[in-house]
C-alpha cells in the first residue's frame, strides 16, 4: 500500500489516500473494497501497566504499581521512571519490527488518567496529559510503517470492569456515577475529533471487558448497550468514518447483551483465553455474526502455548474472524512476541509489589535495578520469540 505522509502541524501524521477500514457485511474491507483480515498484537502494559507483567502479586492496578515504584525511589525519580518507561517500552523500532513480521494491526490500551487533567468535568476543555503526545507518536509510526492502530479505552473514568486493569476502585463506577459516564463519552468525542482523519487508525474499541462477572450483572448488563449508543452518537457527531468496536459484557464474552446493531460501521469483539480450540468455543459468536450480518473479531487471546496459539488462530480464521493476540512484550515470559530479560535483582522489586510488609532495597539499589529493567525493555535488548510468531503465521524478520 502506497501512502503519502502529510503534516498536521502539532498533531500526528496523516496517511493519504489509503482510505478507511470499514465494515461490509461480516467482513472488514479497506478503502479499495479488498478484504482486510486483522492480524494484530496488543501493546499491553505500555499505557496501562499490569501487576503480573512486573511479577507483582499484590500491586496489580496502575495506581498500585505506581505507588510501589514511588515507595522504592521517591516521587521525583518515579516520575522520571514512568517517562522513560513510556519512551522505551514501545518505540518506533518495535512498530517497524511488527510490520516486518507480518502484523497489520496493533491494539493500544489506554488509561483515561493519561488524557484528562484531574478535576476535569465533562464540559471542560482540560483534556490534557502525556497520553496525547504518546498516542500521536504511535499513530504516526503506524502510518509510516503501514500498520493500523485500534484505540482501546482499557481503563475508563471510574472503572468499567471492576477489577485491577481498569485502574478503578474495584467496582464498575462508570455505570453508577453520572460524571464518570459523561466523562467517558466526552473523552471519546475528544479522541474522535483528534483522529477522525487518520486512516492509520482502524477504529475505536469503546470499553475493554466491561462489567466483570463479580459485579451486579443483572443490574449492569442492560446498561451496556445504551452507554455504547451514547458514546457512538458522540463519536459520529465528529467522525462518521471510523469503525467502532463493541465488546461484550463479562470480559468481552457475553453478546447476549446486544440487540439489533445500531451502527452500520461496527465490529463486535470478544475475548477468550485458554479455551478448547474447537468450534464450540466460537459458536455463539459465529451465530451472532451470521444472524446480524456483522463482523466479529477476537480482541484478546493467547498466553498459553504455541501449539494452542496456532490452533485457536486457525479456528478464528476459519470463520472469518480477525485476531489480536496478547501481549507484544512481557517480562521473563515466552508467552509473548518478545521477552524482556529479567535484570539482576528484579526479585527485590517483585517482592516490593507482592509482600504485605516487604524488606525494601535501598533507593540507590532500587534505582539501579529499575534502570537495568528500562534498558532491558528496549527493542534492541529483548528476546524475539520466533516460535510464538510462527504460531501466528508470522515470521521474525
Amino acid at each position: 500500500m502506497v501512502v503519502a505522509l502529510v503534516s498536521m502541524g502539532t498533531g500526528p501524521v496523516v496517511a493519504e489516500p489509503a482510505g478507511f477500514i470499514h465494515a461490509d457485511g461480516t467482513r472488514l474491507v479497506d478503502g479499495r473494497g479488498a478484504d482486510f483480515a486483522v492480524k494484530g498484537i496488543n501493546l499491553g502494559n505500555w499505557l496501562v501497566p499490569e501487576g503480573y507483567m512486573f511479577k507483582f502479586k499484590r500491586a496489580l492496578s496502575p495506581i498500585e504499581i505506581a505507588a510501589v515504584i514511588e515507595t522504592l525511589i521517591g516521587p521525583a525519580a518515579a516520575d522520571r521512571f514512568w517517562t522513560r518507561f513510556r519512551d522505551v517500552y514501545v518505540g518506533k523500532d518495535d512498530i517497524d519490527f511488527l510490520k516486518a513480521a507480518g502484523v497489520n494491526t496493533v491494539r493500544v490500551p489506554l488509561n483515561w488518567r493519561l488524557f484528562v487533567e484531574p478535576g476535569t468535568q465533562p464540559g471542560d476543555d482540560r483534556f490534557d496529559g502525556p497520553g496525547w503526545s504518546l498516542l500521536d507518536r504511535l499513530v504516526a509510526w503506524c502510518a509510516d510503517a503501514g500498520l493500523h492502530a485500534i484505540i482501546d479505552l482499557h481503563a475508563a473514568p471510574g472503572g468499567q470492569t471492576g477489577v485491577n486493569h481498569d485502574d478503578g476502585p474495584g467496582f464498575p463506577l462508570t455505570f453508577y456515577v453520572p460524571r464518570y459516564r459523561e466523562l467517558t463519552i466526552a473523552l471519546w468525542q475528544k479522541l474522535a475529533a483528534r483522529y477522525r482523519d487518520q486512516t492509520a487508525v482502524l477504529g475505536y474499541d469503546l470499553m475493554n471487558e466491561p462489567i466483570s462477572p463479580y459485579s451486579d450483572v443483572d443490574y449492569l448488563n442492560p446498561q451496556l448497550e445504551p452507554l455504547y449508543r451514547d458514546i457512538v452518537a458522540a463519536i459520529r457527531s465528529i467522525d462518521p468514518k471510523h469503525v467502532v468496536l463493541l465488546g461484550g459484557a463479562q470480559w468481552d464474552t457475553n453478546f447476549a447483551v446486544f440487540g439489533r446493531p445500531f451502527d452500520g460501521n461496527a465490529v463486535y469483539t470478544y475475548h477468550k483465553f485458554w479455551a478448547n480450540p474447537t468450534r464450540d468455543a466460537l459458536q455463539s459468536y459465529v451465530n451472532f455474526s451470521n444472524y446480524w450480518h456483522v463482523p466479529v473479531l477476537i480482541g484478546e487471546t493467547g498466553e498459553y502455548n504455541n501449539g494452542w496459539n496456532e490452533k485457536f488462530r486457525r479456528l478464528n480464521e476459519r470463520f472469518g474472524f480477525g485476531w489480536i493476540f496478547w501481549p507484544y512484550k512481557n517480562l521473563d515470559s515466552n508467552l509473548a512476541v518478545t521477552t524482556i530479560q529479567k535484570p539482576a535483582g528484579w526479585d527485590l522489586i517483585a517482592a516490593a509489589g507482592s509482600a504485605a510488609n516487604p524488606s525494601l532495597p535501598s533507593r540507590d539499589q532500587a534505582q539501579a535495578i529499575l534502570d537495568a529493567y528500562l534498558e532491558a525493555a528496549k527493542f534492541r535488548n529483548v528476546h524475539i520469540n520466533a516460535g510464538y510468531l510462527r504460531s501466528l503465521g508470522l515470521a521474525a524478520p
